[in-house]
């Protein structure tokens, strides 16, 4: 008898199945990590990369995937259109071959359009498999561990197909293991890499020698940039993977592939580094970031300062702007972000020629506010939020040249010929100072004839003409007939289009009707004064939010604030603030009772690009505040309505009455030897003598009129108080 073939073989190990989950728009990119990592078979689907593979592609892929958040290894695969079958068929696996009764557990479901309704009950149900097994089988039973588990599971569903896998990666693979400390919504480790690969800076360092971040936040994007560039794999400081409490586990593996990654970062260390630079505003999310730095061993590499958006300088010809500044997510924000992109679209033109600009925002639409002609654009998600990845080199935001004025005389007899005259006349050496001076924007009209009540101030390229409202001893149709022919005076001296010319009426305002809305469309046009700049609105309001009376006094608070803190008090749209914190004050406290006024000084510090903790601003009655203020001010100004019973206010606000308590409770506030200023602009205000006896009290109106009020000397008064000695 001849014996029998032996026809049975050994079964082909079968490939095992991965996925790796990311952040949607980052598929690509995980696609091609797995493919080096050795994997087969890619399939890609929104939000997950599957591949086949040996156990090393999944080890390989949390060792160095940079962009993907989970590494997911598939322990079954099947039919689950109730919770029910849900159970059957996750009672059919082996639990113990995973893991044992000492181990604690957790298991998180995803659904997508699927039969079963409910992720947590599913989560239960698999749970409750897992649990009922071991006691059936052992006796014993592991315990769930929602926050801190030994192994995690993970249910995927889809229609009523069930995926049960094994997650290797454990915490998310955005927890690289170097952020000590975090500053406001910082950008997942993940996604700032996807970022510094889709900038292009990579493959551009040769010729771009910098990396700069004015907007650094925790330093995530400049870190990420310089473990990528010199090889260094982003799981290398992590402690604990999720594999490495499975049964399964193959240390000899694990050890093998992290010496290789050892070694390979070794020889990817640059001769020359690049420099990474990044700045921020907040003082506590630079010792955040420097702290973030050390722990990935980049003390020597990455440079993190504090520094204002407004001090940015290029530190090189050639290098790489990369940032991720704030989004301005609620309604009061947006605002100042827009402003706040302007600013960082005008700096990049002014100090960056040669630079490319790589700007990460949820926000696109506002990011046109630059004026970056945009070559590439990334759609990403951060978190929810829809974002987009923008990189250019070019800006178009070209300076406006300052406003050339040129009045002209009207032909002869030409009604309202002496009113063109006389602002002619007028004009002649207000022009010629201004341009002299740099001032753009200025008074050249102020009721200098009975017959034409009004003033008239010009903006840089636009004319805003304020009637007075005439007294009631004046017919109403001979007034409104004088002023109609002074607009049409104004329109052909000045040659302003109706575009460029805003018409206001001033009467004796009623308690809050100073404060209240007039009929207008809204637009906020950015002017220039002494190097600061600002947002006017020749619409909505009585007054544009700029007090041209006041630029003198603004530019003394400038030149004092250098090194000191900075209070402002009834601070309207903040302008003394801007030219207080461009003048070098350490840090500045804005009050004002109207959050409408206080959005406009946050824009117009966005403007000039101040922001973070050391620029307060801060909605409260000015005298309740003081009462309970305990911060002591170097440098201080008050500049009070004349009258005030604004809806805002609790209180009636008189300055004649109520200045002496006043600048006695902001006195209380001045260090020893600061200085504060107060103003006002009630024509019959007389000071308290007593404050003269108690503080050292010096007029100083005389030398805060500016050239173009001259002609008004009584347009305010202004004094400096100091502690006596």
């Amino acid at each position: 008898m001849q014996p029998v073939a032996t026809t049975a073989r050994k079964k082909k190990k079968q490939p095992l199945r991965f996925t790796a989950t990311c952040g949607f728009g980052l598929e690509p990119l995980v696609s091609e990590e797995i493919a080096q990592c050795g994997g087969e078979a890619l399939a890609t689907h929104p939000g997950a990369v599957s591949w086949s593979g040996s156990l090393e592609t999944g080890y390989r892929a949390c060792l160095w995937s940079r962009f993907a958040s989970r590494v997911l290894l598939e322990l079954a695969r099947f039919d689950a259109p109730t919770t029910d079958a849900l159970y059957a068929q996750a009672s059919t696996i082996l639990w113990d071959d995973h893991f044992t009764w000492k181990s604690t557990f957790a298991v998180h479901t995803t659904l997508v359009n699927a039969a079963i309704n409910h992720s947590q009950f599913a989560s239960l149900r698999v749970k409750d498999a897992i649990v009922d097994q071991f006691r059936k089988r052992f006796g014993r039973r592991p315990d769930v561990d929602p926050l801190r588990p030994d192994l995690r599971f993970h249910l995927h569903v889809q229609g009523t197909g069930a995926a049960l896998s094994l997650d290797l990666s454990g915490d998310s693979l955005h927890r690289r293991g170097y952020r000590v400390d975090s500053g406001e919504a910082p950008l997942k480790e993940t996604l700032a890499a996807a970022i510094v690969r889709l900038s292009g800076w990579l493959d551009r360092a040769g010729d771009e020698p910098v990396l700069l971040d004015p907007m650094c936040g925790s330093g995530t994007l400049l870190i990420e940039a310089a473990l990528m560039l010199s090889d260094s794999a982003p799981g290398l400081l992590r402690k604990t993977f999720g594999f490495m409490a499975w049964n399964k586990h193959d240390p000899q593996l694990w050890d093998r592939l992290v010496q290789e990654a050892v070694d390979r970062e070794s020889r990817g260390m640059p001769a020359i580094w690049p420099q990474f630079i990044g700045y921020d505003a907040d003082p506590k999310v630079v010792a955040a970031a420097r702290k973030n730095v050390i722990a990935a061993g980049l003390r020597e590499v990455v440079v993190i300062k504090q520094r204002q958006l407004a001090r940015l300088n290029s530190p090189a010809p050639a290098g790489c702007l990369l940032t991720n500044p704030p989004y301005g997510e609620r309604l009061s924000e947006k605002e100042a972000v827009k402003y706040l992109y302007r600013c960082l679209g005008r700096i990049f033109r002014d100090q960056f020629a040669g630079w490319t600009l790589a700007f990460f925002t949820a926000n696109p639409d506002l990011a046109e506010m630059t004026g970056m002609q945009w070559q590439e654009r990334h759609r990403l998600f951060n978190g929810p939020l829809k974002c987009q990845l923008l990189t250019g080199r070019e800006n178009t935001l070209q300076e406006q040249a300052l406003h050339r004025w040129t009045p002209a005389p009207l032909p002869a007899g030409t009604p309202g010929e002496d009113f063109a005259n006389r602002l002619i006349k007028n004009c002649e050496p207000l022009l010629r100072w201004a341009q002299e001076e740099q001032v753009t924007c200025f008074r050249v009209y102020d009721a200098d004839m009975p017959e034409y009540n009004l003033a008239i101030d010009l903006y840089e390229e636009w004319v805003h003409v304020q009637e007075y409202a005439p007294p009631a001893t004046v017919d109403p149709a001979k007034a409104e007939q004088r002023f109609t022919q002074a607009l049409q005076v104004i329109r052909a001296v000045f040659d302003a289009p109706r575009s460029r010319l805003f018409i206001k009426t001033r009467k004796k305002q009623k308690g809050a009707q100073q404060y209240q809305k007039k009929e207008g469309g809204g637009t906020l046009h950015e002017v220039r004064e002494g190097g600061c700049r600002f947002l006017v609105n020749f619409t909505d309001y009585l007054d544009t939010g700029l007090f041209l009376d006041h630029r003198l006094t603004r530019e003394r608070l400038g030149a004092l604030a250098q090194g000191k803190t900075f209070l402002n008090l009834f601070a309207y749209t903040g302008t003394a603030t801007v030219h207080a914190a461009m003048g070098g004050a350490t840090a500045t406290t804005t009050v004002d009772i109207s959050d409408a006024y206080l959005a406009r000084a946050r824009a117009n510090l966005a403007l000039n690009g101040f922001g973070g903790p050391q620029h307060q601003l801060i909605e409260a009655d000015c005298q309740e505040w003081l009462q309970r203020a305990q911060e002591r001010y170097g440098l201080i100004f008050i500049d009070p309505p004349t009258f005030s019973n604004s809806r805002h206010r609790k209180l009636l606000f008189d300055v004649q009455k109520d200045h002496p308590a006043l600048l006695r409770l902001a006195m209380q506030r001045l260090t020893k030897g600061g200085l504060l200023l107060f103003s006002n602009n009630f024509r019959k205000f007389a000071l308290e003598e007593s404050l003269g006896r108690d503080f050292e009290v010096q007029e100083i109106s005389d030398e805060t009129i500016p050239f173009d009020f001259q002609r008004n000397r009584r347009i305010h008064r202004c004094w400096e108080f100091r502690h006596r000695p």
